[in-house]
């Protein structure tokens, strides 16, 4: 896998943890477009893109990804998503759990909304070498990234969550030598097509702009731990206006997905 996510279905042998640095090259044997990957320059990063694969005649039918990196909790999605009874997909960290004990009781008792998945124990990018990706330490090398993953997972299934099987790093950007190894262990890379905040740098009416120019399939990530920014409330004011359009959301495991090159991703006009 380089830019594009491995379809719903996926049936590839499954590598224990101790396998993770023979992961590379068991991988790139299961996968020769993981084995391209590998052929990139150290310091090339990816950012992998996906779309649900929407049968058709169904209605316009998207999923709204969700990451919770740290920080607080925007109720103003919580809430909206709740009153119009819309899932989300969550990728939350270790950092957000410790420090967001009711936010993730909430969650945890609506798991016919919330599905939480992993991203990451401390928020570091999975990225190879000694940088900063947008002001974050990168992880650096293939141990620390195996802890961030396996450690994230951890912290959820210790608070009362389910085993994850989606991991989305942070940044959500990738050293090609690293994604391979990851799904390996167990883990699907979440990809998405609309960035809908820019995380979470955008202003409301920018957002909630970006949200209702959604087409049919499209995996929209947004930030749910901003709750003093503007962009959350154009998150809330985009779930209610493809929902008044008669969107349907679902989860990411609800239809196969299928990879974006970069060239291929849409960028809405604010």
């Amino acid at each position: 896998m380089c830019q594009q996510c491995t379809p719903a279905g996926d049936n590839r042998p499954q590598l224990t943890r101790r396998s993770f640095h023979k992961g590379v090259l068991a991988a790139s044997i299961a996968d020769p477009v993981a084995a391209n990957c590998l052929t990139e320059p150290a310091e090339a990063m990816i950012e992998p893109h996906m779309r649900l694969v929407v049968p058709p005649g169904r209605p316009r039918t998207v999923a709204l990804t969700l990451d919770a990196c740290s920080g607080a909790t925007d109720m103003r999605i919580v809430g909206t998503l709740i009153g119009l009874s819309v899932p989300a997909t969550i990728f939350v960290t270790g950092l957000w759990i410790r420090n967001n004990p009711g936010p993730l009781s909430l969650f945890l008792s609506r798991p016919d909304l919330f599905a939480l998945e992993n991203h990451g124990e401390k928020h570091l990018p999975p990225i190879l070498g000694n940088r900063k990706i947008y002001g974050l330490p990168v992880a650096g090398t293939m141990a620390a990234i195996n802890r961030e993953v396996e450690r994230g997972a951890d912290a959820l299934v210790a608070a009362g969550g389910r085993a994850p099987h989606w991991y989305r790093g942070a940044a959500a950007k990738y050293s090609p030598a690293v994604v391979a190894p990851i799904e390996a262990i167990g883990y699907r890379i979440a990809g998405y097509s609309l960035s809908a905040d820019q995380g979470a740098s955008l202003p409301a009416r920018s957002v909630a702009h970006r949200m209702a120019s959604a087409l049919s399939g499209d995996v929209i990530i947004a930030h749910v731990n901003q709750p003093l920014r503007p962009s959350g409330a154009g998150v809330a004011a985009g779930v209610t206006a493809l929902h008044s359009a008669g969107a349907v959301f679902v989860g990411l495991d609800a239809l196969p997905v299928a990879g974006l090159n970069c060239e291929e991703r849409r960028v809405p006009v604010a």
